[in-house]
């Protein structure tokens, strides 16, 4: 009864368009109501309170604030231009581009979401100058925006983190790996569909030695940062949160070395961050208070006691939260499907016999393929807002190849959960 109240009441409350971190907290408190025997709302400013005040999200108004500078700064046309240098030979031209600037430039931001705005603001222009089918190159900037989630700095697994009681460094080393080889991967993808379909590849461009030298100056900036942030934490010299803080400034220094500081950069950057931050820190809040009370009611123990019962095998057990994610992912934003879910399926998982550091890439993955799936995958609205023109349905179509494709990284890290783990292990 609580698995159906709870799954039928946040339904509801997403369908009526309710702000997420308002139907989180409503539903918080009809399962107190209806299913404790304590008064479990008067807690909530205690809970409200311990949620906002712990000192590791500090971590993330940080992070959203670098990845907001680097923007304003124009560093990601920057990197777009030079990695259309060299990646444009390859069959697909500049859609190699959108995919190696999305993973650099998610190596600074930590949010999916503005990975594809920025990518789509600086690529897609191109798509129309150069005759690419707008479809599948917007495809590749909404699948490509999904790196910003994997590779660190991620605010989800920051997220993830906190929720789990997982070191924050063991995560962000874990998603190194699993990140460059899903951008491989998507790189594939486009390479195996323009030698299908030449007529897709919008062209070959080519560009000079010379040219690719002199761009190689235009990508230090990305690199730079990526190096002070993941550098400082794997040394043990940072915490994330105080990484985060180096990584600021490093991006400040950087936007002053662009002369691109002043009045309106700073109004922009400032307002980017709070919005963000605050939609963030309501849904965590709110997300904190629904999982105490799931706690309370004894959900989370009671799911793993029936997952026991079941007498499922660990791996059929992971096949079947995995179909879960993916129905899911369809209809729940995917944020809040992070934080309602993790609570409760953790406990199976850890049960299960599977490393939690390993499980929460796992899930990044899970996370990113709703990204690019309809209705609510966020990355196909965004993109095609930046685009203007055509339908979302192009979007859709064009990213569909690249859902096989995270399919495809997510046999691959069952089958090698190593290639999270060698790296986080050293930590």
């Amino acid at each position: 009864m609580i698995v159906l109240a709870t799954l039928g009441i946040l339904l509801l409350l997403l369908l009526a368009s309710i702000p997420v971190a308002v139907a989180i907290l409503a539903l918080g408190l009809a399962l107190g109501y209806f299913f404790s025997g304590y008064p479990l709302h008067r807690l909530l400013g205690e809970v409200f309170w311990s949620a906002s005040t712990d000192f590791l999200l500090l971590s993330i108004p940080l992070f959203v604030l670098l990845g907001e500078i680097l923007l304003r700064a124009g560093i990601a046309r920057r990197t777009y231009g030079a990695l259309d240098k060299w990646l444009s030979w390859l069959p697909g031209g500049l859609m190699h581009a959108n995919i190696g600037t999305a993973a650099m430039f998610a190596a600074t931001s930590g949010s999916s979401v503005a990975t594809a705005a920025t990518i789509g603001t600086v690529g897609l222009p191109q798509a129309r100058r150069y005759g690419y089918h707008e479809g599948l190159f917007a495809g590749t900037i909404a699948a490509g925006g999904t790196l910003g989630i994997l590779i660190p700095p991620s605010i989800n697994l920051i997220v993830y983190g906190f929720l789990t009681n997982t070191s924050i460094p063991q995560l962000f080393l874990a998603g190194i790996v699993p990140g460059i080889l899903l951008a491989l991967v998507f790189m594939a993808v486009i390479l195996v569909i323009c030698l299908i379909r030449p007529g897709l590849s919008g062209g070959v461009r080519r560009a000079s030695w010379g040219e690719r030298l002199r761009s190689l100056q235009d990508l230090l900036p990305v690199l730079f940062i990526f190096a002070i942030v993941i550098g400082s934490i794997y040394t043990g010299w940072a915490t994330p949160t105080e990484s985060a803080a180096l990584g600021v400034i490093a991006a400040v220094l950087l936007a002053l070395r662009y002369r691109a500081v002043g009045l309106r950069f700073l109004q922009e950057v400032a307002e980017g961050t709070v919005r963000t931050t605050a939609m963030i820190m309501l849904i965590l809040i709110a997300a904190n208070y629904l999982n105490f009370v799931l706690d309370s009611v004894g959900l989370a123990e009671l799911l793993k006691r029936f997952v026991q019962n079941l007498g499922l095998s660990p791996l059929k057990t992971l096949l079947a939260i995995i179909a879960l994610y993916v129905v899911l992912g369809f209809f729940v934003e995917t944020l809040s499907l992070m934080v309602i879910s993790v609570p409760i399926v953790f406990p199976v998982i850890v049960g299960a016999g599977f490393h939690p550091v390993w499980f929460g890439i796992l899930l990044i993955l899970l996370i990113e393929m709703a990204l690019i799936t309809p209705p609510v995958g966020l990355n196909l609205y965004v993109v095609q807002g930046v685009r203007g023109r055509g339908t979302i349905g192009e979007v859709i179509v064009g990213s569909t190849p690249f859902v096989l494709g995270i399919f495809i990284m997510i046999g691959i890290l069952v089958l090698w959960p190593e290639l999270a783990l060698f790296l986080a292990w050293n930590v």
